[in-house]
């Protein structure tokens, strides 16, 4: 997935606010669910229950960054995931990260992945 800095995504010194990324790697986890016929919070609920990122460098206000998402292991109820930030015009990384996903049922507790999801995503 693709984005472009725009100034609202900010902060005081000029460079992507750090809370930022964790929006950009949602929507690239998103993507990447959809991409393979899963729509999240819908036949698929789940949350994140760890994140554990590491900063790199910053984007700036223009830049057009690439977030990836790369499934590294799926469990009965949990998802983990790699992702990396990086800036398009020279292929800086800028952020990595381990993301872990929990599958949940309507009341928010952990429940196996359905296998109809575990399906898609193999």
């Amino acid at each position: 997935m693709e984005k472009k800095i725009y100034y609202h995504d900010t902060d005081a010194g000029g460079v992507v606010y750090y809370a930022n990324y964790l929006k950009y790697m949602e929507e690239a986890r998103t993507e990447f669910l959809i991409e393979r016929g899963i729509q999240p919070q819908g036949e698929f609920l789940y949350a994140v229950r760890q994140c554990n990122a590491t900063y790199k460098a910053p984007a700036r206000y223009g830049d057009i960054i690439r977030c990836e998402s790369e499934l590294l292991k799926m469990t009965a109820a949990q998802l983990m995931f790699r992702q990396t930030i990086r800036r398009v015009k020279d292929e800086q990384l800028l952020v990595r990260a381990e993301v872990t996903l929990v599958s949940l049922t309507p009341d928010f507790r952990p429940v196996p992945i359905p296998d109809e999801i575990r399906q898609k995503l193999m």
